[in-house]
């Protein structure tokens, strides 16, 4: 009897030591990540990364993680010349496998969004043109409302707002357009300078190889995209 006492409060320890071991190496393994992470996707700081499941050990020995969580902040997106600041961008990844002597991450699939605000929004239009929240819109697009302002001869500066619609296109860009722009057919040429402002397009570009973008919807903060992808590169 004292003998299974004593097996039993052994075993406890030793169970409590594994568990110990195993949190501090995932804690070293977040890290870790974070710091590739944002050397592979060029970030201005590191990334949030929570390796999910228990015991993470036995994920290491099989080279393959069952899911990891990762939120980067103030991401520079800049493709063609234009920059779009987005705010985070938060992905589930599943499946990760690690090789190169854990320098490398690739998830099989993953699932994440990306917030920008109106004002970085406004910072990548047009100048004169200026972006705010628009209503809910639905079937993956969503709506703000762009003010323009042009200049033209005589008359002076002429404003504008219309109610866009703003959606993804080619799986990588976020798009304004409107069908209509309310009063524009009031001067000659003004519907053609406004809607050259109003109608424009932006990459975001920055987010892991493999990510797609999906659909938008639209809030009073800002504009979240919805994104998902396969063979999605963590770091590498």
């Amino acid at each position: 009897m004292r003998a299974a006492r004593i097996l039993l409060i052994v075993l406890v320890v030793l169970g409590g030591l594994f568990v110990a071991a195993d949190r501090i190496a995932v804690s070293v393994a977040e890290n870790k990540a974070a710091e590739r992470a944002q050397q592979t996707q060029g970030l201005s700081s590191k990334p949030d990364v929570s390796i999910k499941g228990f015991p993470f050990l036995t994920q290491v020995a099989s080279d393959k993680l069952d899911d990891v969580k990762i939120t980067a902040h103030d991401i520079q997106a800049q493709g063609g010349g234009e920059r779009l600041r987005i705010e985070s961008f938060t992905a589930d990844l599943h499946g990760v496998r690690l090789s190169d002597s854990y320098r490398r991450a690739v998830a099989d699939t993953a699932d994440g969004s990306a917030l920008i605000t109106y004002a970085d929004l406004s910072a990548a239009a047009p100048p004169g043109v200026t972006v705010s929240y628009g209503g809910e819109g639905k079937d993956g697009k969503g709506k703000v409302k762009v003010t323009a302002s042009v200049s033209l001869q005589i008359i002076g500066t002429v404003k504008r707002s219309v109610v866009s619609e703003v959606s993804v296109e080619g799986g990588n860009t976020v798009r304004l357009h409107a069908d209509a722009i309310p009063g524009a057919d009031s001067i000659p040429g003004l519907d053609k300078l406004i809607r050259e402002k109003i109608d424009f397009t932006r990459k975001l570009v920055g987010l892991p190889s493999g990510i797609t973008l999906q659909s938008v919807a639209t809030t009073p903060g800002g504009i979240t995209v919805a994104a998902s992808g396969t063979h999605v590169i963590l770091a590498g």
